[in-house]
């Protein structure tokens, strides 16, 4: 927790000085109020004294009350505000982390985990500092001040002071070691709770389809039951500690006039008796402060544990460091513009044994279109991946425009690619917003330019007939459309971008043969000078590259063009003839 504070800002410390300040008048304020009534107890007894000075004694009290009030108040105002500017600036800094890792990063800690950190932990935090700060602050000043003004006393009221004090501080001591594990059990299983429910959301289709209900229920329903439980335990645990602190209170006030009430019978002076009496209704209000410092702390020692655990999640994420660092390249080689070449690249994933490719070598031309095909598992996309970094090739180097791609800043790197992914991805908005979507270095994307790239991509059709057209809903993931429609889009938005690269990884799977042609052929008329990556599984959709690329386990085993492979490449000719018959590849 104490490590998350350097993440607060100057004014916020500016906020933690005035927090301390008041509180420091109101501690003052409610410890005169004892000494008042001591005034108004001796008053009371002792013949002669005068009535006002009993009512302005007393409204001295009401000054104090009404003084610590308005404090209390102030307090709270500033440790809220200051606890939810804290939770925004965490926040932004956590998301801006986790917007520059890499995937390597974001599968460390599983899409789940990190919005656990992002809301509940943040969340965690937030209360603490909202209400924990000011008890931290109040409880050690009120319990040291309290305990100088009773410690000249008597000496076995003192006792039974510190007696008390201890055994709350047994019994809290206990709880919390008890807790603290199960507390950091609670955020993992809510982080297991976050990936099951939102598993089951995403996959529901697929969960009605296979009547698969009862088996979702029944892991969600284990998921459940393993949080609740460590839940009703924790809360069980702390529940024991409310009544310890009251059964303390009431024991230490019954010790206090028990000794008061001995000392009092001893004594034969009726002054006195007059005195041990005011002291006793003194000390028992400075008493019950210091029990009173320690209940408060109880409330901190209920929420502190899960907040240091969150907080050291939340830490986690900030202090993780990206594996795909920034170079300090904005441009490339003018007389390379728009080539890729990929010289003896390896890759395998972290931890992993084998490698996904190896000694992958070739060079991609401007305005060439170079296609790679293989079986399942061979390394196509994540030849495609490296391109734009989402990973760093673990061997081998990357060169877009005759420089590395780890040299280039990755703003810049990405603004020289169009990626379309696997599976086409849209975001809640307009179809407008989801074509102009993100910076690509140059002026904003106009409406024309969206037109066009809608046109390109064989979606004016579909998009026309669209309630509000350009301006249509587009729902979270882009639910409201059909797969082949998202993947049109998707397209757009690369062409869109006026890219020097273009990234296709198997993205037109979901179109039907003949729009696939008439798009990839309005395609190279269009952009005729950026060159083409293609990840494909059709024959038809690749056939007519300058250069194909077969792969097999991770390994280039041919290369060239249809025809050429078809004559070289027997991994070539059996997918091609999985696919056609002979004379539809000779037709082709």
């Amino acid at each position: 927790m104490i490590q998350l504070l350097k993440y607060l800002k100057t004014k916020d410390w500016g906020i933690v000085f005035m927090v301390l300040l008041f509180i420091i008048a109101q501690v003052f304020l409610d410890l005169k109020l004892p000494d008042y009534m001591s005034e108004i107890t001796v008053k009371v007894q002792t013949p002669g004294s005068e009535t006002s000075e009993i009512i302005q004694t007393g409204g001295y009290m009401m000054l104090c009350a009404l003084g610590s009030l308005v404090a209390a108040i102030i307090v709270s105002f500033l440790s809220t505000r200051l606890a939810a500017s804290f939770a925004k600036n965490l926040r932004e800094r956590q998301f801006d982390k986790v917007e520059s890792f890499s995937m390597q990063e974001i599968n460390g800690f599983s899409t789940s985990s990190l919005i656990t950190r992002s809301t509940n932990d943040i969340t965690q935090v937030q209360m603490f500092i909202a209400v924990g700060m000011q008890i931290m602050f109040k409880a050690p000043i009120m319990a040291v001040w309290a305990l100088t003004k009773i410690s000249n006393k008597n000496w076995q009221w003192t006792a039974a002071t510190g007696i008390t004090v201890v055994a709350l501080l047994a019994v809290i001591i206990t709880v919390i070691s008890l807790a603290l594990p199960r507390f950091k059990r609670i955020q993992s299983l809510t982080d297991n709770l976050t990936s099951v429910t939102r598993e089951n959301l995403t996959g529901i289709r697929v969960v009605r389809a296979y009547n698969a209900e009862d088996h979702e229920e029944s892991k969600f329903e284990t998921a459940n039951t393993a949080l609740n439980q460590n839940y009703l335990f924790t809360t069980r645990l702390m529940a024991f500690m409310s009544p310890s602190m009251v059964a303390a209170m009431n024991g230490l006030s019954l010790a206090i006039y028990w000794i008061g009430a001995y000392l009092i019978n001893e004594s034969m002076d009726m002054m006195e008796r007059i005195t041990i009496f005011s002291d006793m209704v003194v000390f028992s209000s400075y008493a019950i402060q210091v029990v009173m410092s320690f209940v408060m702390l109880t409330f901190v020692f209920v929420i502190l544990p899960r907040a240091q655990v969150s907080a050291n999640r939340i830490k986690e994420v900030l202090n993780t460091d990206s594996t795909i660092n920034d170079g300090t390249v904005t441009e490339g080689k003018d007389d390379l513009e728009g080539e890729v070449e990929f010289r003896n690249v390896s890759f395998k994933y972290p931890d992993a044994a084998d490698y996904v490719i190896k000694d992958i070598s070739f060079k991609a031309r401007k305005g060439e279109t170079i296609a790679f095909i293989g079986s399942t598992g061979s390394g196509k996309s994540t030849i495609v991946n490296l391109v734009p970094r989402f990973y760093d090739p673990t061997e081998g180097e990357i060169l877009i425009d005759g420089v590395n791609v780890k040299d280039y800043t990755q703003e810049a790197l990405c603004n020289k690619i169009g990626y379309v992914p696997q599976k086409a991805v849209l975001f809640s908005g307009t179809i407008a917003s989801n074509i102009a979507f993100g910076e690509n270095g140059k002026e904003d994307i106009s409406r024309d330019a969206v037109k066009r790239a809608i046109s390109v991509a064989k979606g004016t059709d579909f998009v026309e007939k669209t309630e509000n057209q350009y301006e249509g809903h587009v729902a979270q993931g882009g639910n409201n459309f059909s797969g082949g429609q998202k993947q049109r889009m998707a397209i757009a938005r690369a062409i869109a971008r006026d890219p020097e690269i273009f990234v296709f990884d198997d993205s037109f799977s979901a179109l039907d043969y003949k729009t696939d042609r008439e798009l990839r052929s309005q395609l190279k008329e269009e952009a005729s000078g950026v060159t083409n990556l293609i990840v494909g599984q059709r024959i038809g959709t690749i056939k007519d590259a300058d250069t194909i690329i077969v792969l097999d386990e991770g390994r280039i085993v041919g290369k060239g063009t249809h025809t050429e492979l078809l004559e070289t490449s027997e991994v070539y000719r059996e997918i091609a003839y999985s696919q056609l018959s002979e004379e539809e590849l000779a037709s082709e």
